[in-house]
C-alpha cells in the first residue's frame, strides 16, 4: 500500500485532535544513530504526554496511510530508530511519558512508562530496597519502551535473562490505534495467545509500548567482584561452568575480556585503571550477589582455588570495596567507547553456542586474516554465548579507508556464526541494518510466519515500515 509523507495538512489534522503542544521541532538527534551508519528524516515530531494522545496519533496515521517511527533514547545501533528512506514519517518520541505509576514491593513488581530513562527505573526501586536488573552501557539515555521494543540484553542476562524475561505485562497503542491494556501484574495467566511477548523484540513493528509491568528482584545482601585472568577461552567456559557448581544462580555476570579492548582502552582512554600491570590475553569479569550470611569474598576466593589447581587460571583482582568494584567494572563498561574512538571498520553482535566459542574465536580470527590486516576486539556476556566480535584498522590507519571491504568483513563473519548455528544479531535486534542478514540467514518458515503477522495486525504497513521486515 502507498505510504503518505507526513506533511503540514497531517499536521493539521494532528493539532486539531491534540492541540499545538504535541508536535515539535525536528532537530537533528531524532534522525542520527549513534554509529552515524544511517541517516534517517521525519516529516513531524510528535511528543505525546498520555496512551490517548498516542492512540490519537497513530489512527490518524493509520487513516492517512502515515509512516509512523516510534522513538525511545536513540541508543539503538542497528537504525531500527531511523528512516533513511520513503515518505517522511510520523516520529513518535515517548520521552514526555516517563513516570513510574506504581511500585509494589511485596509483589517485586513496577508499573513504568515506555518513556522512562532506564536508569532512572534502577532508581526508583533502589529506593524500595530492590533491583531491577537490566543493566546496558546506555542507561542513562536509553528508555524502557525501546528496551523492550528491542528485546535488550546487557551484563545480568546469566542469571535474569533478557528484557522480556524482566516483563510480566504491557500497554501498547496497534496500528490501527486501539489501545490494549495488557498490563497484568499476574505472574501466570494462561489465557492465549501472548500479545506481550509478540510486541517484545517486534522494534514498533507491531505497535508502540506506552507501559510495563516489570519484575523486580530482591537486593543481594552482599556483592563480589572479581577480574581474573584466564588461560584461555575454553579455560574461561570452564571457570564458568566451576563458578556455577560452586555458587549456583548467585553467578550475575561473567564478561569475557580480550587483551585488544585493554589495549584500546590504554591507547584513548588511559585515565582508566587496569587492574594488571601487564594486559593478559584474556581474562573475565565475575560478579556473584548472595544472601545474608555468606561472603562474596570468600565464596571468589574459593573459586580462584579450586580453578587454579584445573590450571584455569593465571592471576585475580577481588575487589575489596566497592570504589575497587567500581573501577573493575569501569575497565569492561569503556571498551565500547574505547571501541568507538578507534573506529571500527565492521562491527557485530553475535551469538554462539556457549561450548563453540573457543573454535569460533579461532576460525574467525583465519577468516578475517585472509581478508586483510586487522585487529579483533572480541569480548562479551560470555555466560549466554553473547559476543561483540569487532573488526578495526591496524593502528595508525583509519575505518573509512577500508570501506570497500566493510561488507565482505561483516558477511564473512556472519557466514561463520550461521555456520556454528548462532545468531547475527544477539541483542541490539535486526532494525534496517540487518534486514538483508534476516532475509539471509533466517528460517523461511519462520519468516513467512513473521509477514502474515505482520499483514494481520498491520495491514497497511504503517509501523516503523522498513525495520525488521523487507518492505
Amino acid at each position: 500500500m502507498r505510504l503518505n509523507p507526513a506533511d503540514d495538512t497531517f499536521a493539521h489534522r494532528i493539532r486539531a485532535a491534540l492541540g499545538d503542544d504535541v508536535l515539535r521541532p525536528v532537530s537533528e538527534r531524532y534522525v542520527e544513530e549513534p554509529r552515524r551508519r544511517f541517516h534517517g528524516k521525519a516529516g513531524l515530531l510528535a511528543l505525546p504526554r498520555s496512551v490517548q494522545e498516542v492512540s490519537t496519533l497513530v489512527r490518524l496515521a493509520s487513516e492517512a496511510t502515515v509512516p509512523v517511527v516510534p522513538y525511545g533514547g536513540g541508543t539503538g545501533l542497528v537504525g531500527g530508530q531511523i528512516m533513511p528512506d520513503g515518505p517522511a514519517p510520523l516520529l513518535v518520541s515517548l520521552e514526555r511519558m516517563s513516570a513510574i505509576r506504581a511500585v509494589y514491593p511485596a509483589e517485586n513488581l513496577m508499573i513504568a512508562e515506555a518513556g522512562a530513562i532506564l536508569a532512572d527505573v534502577q532508581l526508583a526501586t533502589q529506593r524500595q530496597n530492590r533491583i531491577f536488573p537490566l543493566s546496558l552501557a546506555a542507561q542513562g539515555s536509553c528508555r524502557i519502551g525501546g528496551n523492550l521494543a528491542t528485546n535488550a540484553g546487557g551484563v545480568n542476562v546469566l542469571r535474569y535473562g533478557n528484557a522480556r524475561d524482566l516483563c510480566l505485562g504491557l500497554e501498547a497503542v496497534l496500528p490501527n490505534g486501539e489501545i490494549w491494556n495488557g498490563l497484568s501484574r499476574l505472574r501466570k495467566d494462561n489465557t492465549g495467545y501472548d500479545l506481550r511477548n509478540l510486541l517484545i523484540g517486534a522494534e514498533g513493528t507491531l505497535g508502540i509500548i506506552t507501559a510495563a509491568s516489570l519484575k523486580l528482584f530482591p537486593r543481594p545482601a552482599a556483592t563480589g567482584t572479581a577480574m581474573v585472568q584466564v588461560a584461555s577461552p575454553e579455560a574461561a567456559i570452564d571457570l564458568l561452568a566451576l563458578a556455577r557448581d560452586q555458587m549456583g544462580d548467585s553467578v550475575s555476570a561473567f564478561e569475557l575480556i580480550h587483551r585488544q579492548g585493554l589495549q584500546f582502552l590504554s591507547e584513548v582512554l588511559s585515565d582508566i585503571r587496569q587492574p594488571f600491570a601487564a594486559h593478559p590475553e584474556w581474562s573475565v569479569l565475575i560478579e556473584v550477589g548472595l544472601s545474608a550470611g555468606q561472603s562474596p569474598m570468600d565464596a571468589l576466593e574459593s573459586l580462584y582455588e579450586a580453578a587454579d589447581a584445573r590450571n584455569l587460571v593465571v592471576d585475580a583482582v577481588i575487589a575489596q570495596s566497592e570504589a575497587q568494584r567500581m573501577d573493575l567494572w569501569s575497565v569492561r563498561e569503556h571498551i565500547p567507547e574505547a571501541n568507538r574512538l578507534i573506529g571500527s571498520v565492521s562491527s557485530h553482535d553475535i551469538s554462539v553456542p556457549i561450548s563453540e566459542i573457543p573454535e569460533f574465536i579461532r576460525r574467525g580470527a583465519g577468516v578475517i586474516e585472509k581478508i586483510g590486516r586487522f585487529r579483533i576486539n572480541c569480548f562479551g556476556h560470555l555466560g549466554d554465548g553473547n559476543l561483540h566480535y569487532n573488526v578495526f584498522p591496524t593502528q595508525g590507519r583509519d575505518r573509512s579507508e577500508f570501506d570497500g571491504v566493510r561488507a565482505e568483513i561483516k558477511g564473512a563473519v556472519h557466514d561463520l556464526v550461521h555456520a556454528f548455528g548462532g545468531s547475527v544479531s544477539a541483542e541490539h535486534g535486526v532494525g534496517r541494518l540487518k534486514v538483508g542478514d534476516l532475509e539471509r540467514y533466517g528460517d523461511p518458515v519462520k519468516l513467512d510466519a513473521m509477514r502474515a503477522i505482520k499483514a494481520a495486525l498491520d495491514p497497511k504497513g504503517i509501523m516503523n515500515p522498513g525495520a525488521v521486515l523487507k518492505t
